[in-house]
């Protein structure tokens, strides 16, 4: 089965070649849908196939630059990306990310860089589960209120409600987003760039995994918007990051392109699908994805204190994050058909209507 693997000329590693293929169609098609390079799930990913983690954080980092290209000008098309907003936030994500991308060298000096690395993605995925699973719940707790009292709520109406204390925060300039709807100080926009900048230079993701729900529940934005602006703010870290890590000789260019042929085509469909889902659909999808890649993750860490189950799980996080990223690919897939579908039908009702 040798030719199922592939020599990393650069990181020096022999990889399984499918796998770069699968997760680079599966996280097009999920970082389209959910406004976001996909690397939270690639850089573990990658990592599980047998890149070295500096490796596995800057091959993720190139490949995600150009997807994110892709996928940023097709939400400008359906009118997503609030530009004013990703120009805002541009500096503390550069910034951000240069602070963690020195983080990652120092570690990788001092031999720490896959233990912190895999226990920072940990502690993130579970801050981001109950982020979105509590707004979930307290979301559909206000609907049965309101069914209750007789009324319909808001269809912009959020369970977490954190944006409404932070726009109270009135320090200067204040500025009016207006594809997003919103008035707030421009230091909110910046500091949470900053902070997304960070997490994206140390653990090689575009920033989007937290980025997202932040533009959700600290920022204000609206769930389309907040994707199509994501994205554009992924892709100009993604761009940055790719410069950054190649100039160390962080970057395996060999597998950045074959997953990058995957992901052009992925992230066309999964850009696509969000015109079909919308709001609290691509929120629970969401949860589930961040809950299937922290079990993977932990896969990962177990033969660091029981090294006896190091086959095992090894072979267990591969089928798994590849088998979490190829059953959500499918899921929007099937959505965004049955989605296209009923559009169709309906555009022949009203024109049917129309001729009779």
């Amino acid at each position: 089965m040798d030719w199922l693997y592939i020599l990393m000329p650069i990181a020096g590693v022999k990889i399984f070649w499918p796998g770069l293929i699968i997760l680079g169609i599966g996280v097009g098609v999920i970082g389209g849908f959910f406004g976001m390079g996909g690397a939270w799930m690639v850089t573990p990913g990658l990592n599980i196939l047998g890149f070295p983690m500096a490796f596995a954080i800057g091959t993720d980092i190139a490949h995600m630059a150009g997807k994110s290209l892709i996928s940023t000008m097709r939400h400008g098309k359906f009118g997503n990306v609030d530009y004013k907003l990703g120009m805002i936030m541009l500096v503390g994500t550069v910034i951000g990310f240069e602070i963690g991308a020195q983080m990652i060298m120092w570690l990788e000096r001092i031999g720490s860089v896959e233990l912190v690395v895999r226990w920072l993605y940990i502690l993130l995925l579970m801050l981001i589960t109950y982020m979105v699973f509590g707004d979930v719940l307290k979301r559909r707790k206000k609907e049965k209120e309101a069914a209750a009292a007789g009324k319909e709520l808001d269809k912009l109406a959020t369970g977490l409600e954190w944006h409404k204390t932070f726009h109270k925060i009135k320090i200067p300039p204040m500025i009016h987003l207006d594809v997003a709807g919103i008035y707030c100080s421009a230091w909110l926009p910046i500091m949470v760039s900053f902070l997304t900048g960070w997490l994206a230079g140390i653990l090689g993701i575009g920033g989007g995994l937290i980025r997202m729900p932040s533009l959700i529940y600290i920022v204000g934005c609206p769930t389309h918007v907040a994707v199509g602006t994501d994205l554009f703010e992924v892709m100009i870290s993604g761009l940055y990051g790719a410069a950054t890590y190649t100039y160390k000789g962080r970057t395996e260019l060999v597998a950045a392109i074959i997953m990058l042929i995957g992901a052009a085509i992925g992230a066309q469909i999964g850009t696509v699908a969000t015109k079909y889902i919308k709001g609290y659909g691509i929120r629970i999808a969401f949860g589930c994805a961040v809950i299937g890649c922290a079990i993977s993750v932990a896969l990962k860490l177990i033969p660091t204190y029981f090294p006896q189950s190091k086959a095992f799980c090894d072979v267990a996080a591969t089928f798994f994050v590849l088998a979490v990223v190829s059953a959500l690919s499918l899921y929007i897939m099937v959505k965004m058909v049955q989605g296209a579908k009923q559009e169709v039908a309906q555009k022949r009702k009203k024109a049917a209507a129309i001729a009779s």
